[in-house]
């Protein structure tokens, strides 16, 4: 049974590390049963599940210049 894995599972799984976060990976229908159950992994749908990030565009900056000196009193 495929599986696409939510999280990062430390460790190995028959002397190889498990995959990443979001990779789908075949495993027998009982282990792949109980990870399901856990929450560790989730059927796989038909789209991969990317994550995204957007940063917000930067400002430009322009310098204004020196500014002015306080006045003592």
């Amino acid at each position: 049974m495929r599986v696409r894995m939510k999280v990062t599972v430390s460790g190995t799984r028959d002397g190889e590390p498990w995959p990443e976060k979001g990779s789908v990976v075949d495993l027998p229908d009982g282990e792949a049963k109980q990870l399901i159950a856990a929450g560790i992994a989730a059927e796989p749908d038909d789209e991969p599940e990317v994550e995204e990030a957007t940063a917000p565009p930067a400002e430009a900056s322009t310098p204004t210049g020196r500014k002015p000196v306080a006045k003592p009193k």
